[in-house]
């Protein structure tokens, strides 16, 4: 993340970016369809006239004549007469029909928490909200937009750089047989735009995008807040009133209302502790791992986005703990390689610790949505990193709270399939 000069009265914070490509998927899946067929037809026989004779002769509902990629036709054929059509000499074979249909993408990263064993469903509408608290979200075909909020200039919620959209994406993603898909698909988004078409903005605009979660968030059912942004700071321990800290008064009031704040740590490869929000106790802290097949095991080989990079292991960009109460409310998640949605309806692939946060945002959702559901806040983080350590070391990545290095804790890896 690029560093600038902060005056103490007007201060800065941007969005948390490494890296930048492109990657698009799509695949097909069947099952049976129990009254159709379609009939095979030996070479030279004529498709159109044997068709209309199995119409005429066994009751054969022809829905399609095939005459070039292959002799034939499909048909609705009774059961009782399908012996008969598979036994006239012109007819080779009998085949089922079977659904075929576009399915979603679920990038390596939701694959990697074990995401897709969790939300089964297409429509998580009435899942409990996520304010996704950045340069705005959306509009996109794979994002449940429920409504917002723009704290910038203009009236707009909307994603005028692309970034929130990403973030948004692999919170929620739809699973409607296209695109990509997130960790708790169709759960509603609140696009609350606090950063500009570059990516920045001030504190005093990130306190708007606070303020208006928390006023509106027992309405809209808002229960988590995704910070994908970040700057220069530190935890007084006294919720920002010792130092004159808003942002951090602002974040204790809104998590004392219900609201479970998740934030990236950072991408300057250092201690967050001089690093706001992540710096702040209240918050879910969420540090940078880099895998590139979704699986344990460091067998997927470098990841093809970013140069440098390892299989299960912390990505090269991320910042990490050292403190004793920086590690209690610190967790990683995947943030290289990261595919999701894109402004313009597009999908993106890019990377940083704005990638791994919105991974455990989700994760938080989904929980909420189950066994979170009465837990406080800081509850909720302490499930968070209670069900991430009890995973099987296999299931972690070098260097995680199993085998932290020289000092840098990145926590264990975030756990999604147990919800």
């Amino acid at each position: 993340m690029k560093r600038l000069a902060r005056p103490a009265a007007f201060l800065t914070v941007a969005l948390l970016v490494a890296g930048i490509g492109l990657d698009r998927a799509a695949g097909v899946a069947s099952a049976a369809q129990p009254d159709s067929v379609i009939v095979v037809l030996r070479d030279g026989v004529d498709p159109e006239q044997t068709a209309e004779q199995h119409h005429a002769s066994h009751g054969a509902q022809v829905s399609h004549v095939y005459r070039s990629a292959l002799r034939g036709y499909a048909a609705q054929i009774p059961a009782n007469a399908r012996q008969a059509i598979a036994n006239d000499p012109r007819v080779a074979f009998i085949s089922e029909d079977r659904e075929v249909w576009a399915t979603d993408t679920v990038p390596t990263g939701v694959d990697r928490i074990d995401g897709e064993l969790s939300s089964k469903s297409a429509v998580n509408s009435s899942a409990p909200a996520v304010a996704v608290i950045d340069t705005g979200s959306g509009p996109h075909s794979d994002l449940n937009i429920a409504g917002g909020k723009n704290c910038q200039k203009g009236k707009s919620f909307s994603d005028g750089n692309g970034h929130g959209t990403h973030v948004a994406g692999t919170i929620a993603a739809n699973l409607n047989g296209a695109g990509v898909v997130g960790v708790l698909p169709g759960a509603p988004i609140y696009s609350v735009r606090v950063l500009n078409s570059s990516g920045s903005g001030t504190w005093s605009q990130v306190i708007c995008g606070i303020d208006w979660v928390t006023a509106n968030a027992a309405a809209l059912n808002i229960k988590v807040a995704n910070m994908s942004l970040g700057g220069t700071g530190s935890d007084d321990g006294n919720c920002g009133r010792s130092n004159g800290d808003a942002l951090h008064q602002a974040i204790c009031n809104s998590v004392t209302s219900g609201i479970t704040y998740v934030v990236a740590a950072g991408n300057s490869g250092a201690d967050f502790q001089s690093f706001v929000p992540a710096a702040y106790d209240e918050v879910l802290a969420v540090t940078a791992m880099s895998d590139s097949d979704g699986k344990p095991g460091g067998l997927g080989g470098a990841p093809t986005c970013r140069i440098g990079e390892s299989d299960d292991a912390p990505a090269t960009f991320s910042n990490f703990a050292t403190t004793a109460a920086d590690q209690a409310h610190t967790i990683a998640a995947p943030g290289v390689c990261i595919l999701s949605t894109w402004k313009g309806g597009g999908y993106n692939t890019i990377s940083g610790t704005s990638m791994a946060s919105p991974h455990a945002a989700g994760t938080v959702a989904l929980c909420i949505a189950g066994p979170c559901a009465a837990l406080t806040p800081s509850g909720i983080i302490a499930k968070m990193r209670s069900d991430a350590a009890a995973r099987p070391t296999s299931y972690g990545f070098t260097g995680d709270a199993n085998s932290t290095v020289n000092g840098r804790y990145y926590g264990h890896l975030i756990y999604a399939g147990g919800y």
